[in-house]
């Protein structure tokens, strides 16, 4: 099992803390007038799914968990779980909906991710940083709006709702960062 410090965490990183497998959200190094810097941290539970916030000192060293990542490709979902083709045995698994969380907001058919395995059991997933995704739903966007303009609220095809520029319309194909949820660019102009 391999450790890390604060000086080398990275948005999407898994370390063990207090006996259990956080994914970090978000972080910042902070410095301290007169004390030690620290760095704080969103941590996401990987399995309850609990965020919190935590500050650590700079320096201070991490158990990273014994991860093994399959790739798989998602097929479809129903009520309770996702199921996914493993790339090399082209088993079907199924992830139940809990374990997926709010990833599912940017699962599309035929999308491949990692599948986070810890002692033998699927605990997440690992989605692209970034996916392509039609635009369902937004307001018509208006002649002569340029980039410089403001944004405004669109509904992904997978049902992810999100603010993109006001020039873009129903049917745009765009890339969305899958860490935040922030439009990056259109792709396909509909």
């Amino acid at each position: 099992m391999g450790t890390v410090d604060t000086t080398k965490f990275h948005k999407g990183q898994k370390i063990i803390f207090e006996n259990e497998i956080w994914e970090i959200i978000d972080f910042q190094h902070r410095v301290m007038q007169a004390r030690k810097p620290i760095v704080k941290t969103k941590l996401k539970n990987i399995i309850s799914g609990l965020t919190q916030e935590k500050s650590f000192r700079s320096g201070d060293m991490f158990q990273l968990p014994d991860l093994v990542t399959k790739n798989a490709q998602f097929l479809y979902s129903n009520n309770d779980t996702y199921t996914f083709m493993d790339l090399e045995s082209f088993e079907q698994i199924e992830v139940a909906k809990n374990v997926v969380g709010d990833k599912s907001s940017f699962l599309k058919e035929e999308l491949n991710v990692q599948l986070l395995n810890y002692e033998s059991e699927i605990i997440g997933i690992d989605l692209p940083t970034s996916v392509e995704l039609r635009i369902s739903v937004t307001e018509p966007g208006l002649k002569g709006d340029t980039v410089t303009g403001g944004n405004k609220p669109a509904e992904l095809e997978t049902g992810a709702k999100i603010s993109v520029p006001l020039f873009i319309n129903i049917d745009d194909i765009i890339k969305v960062d899958t860490r935040d949820g922030k439009y990056l660019e259109r792709i396909k102009k509909a």
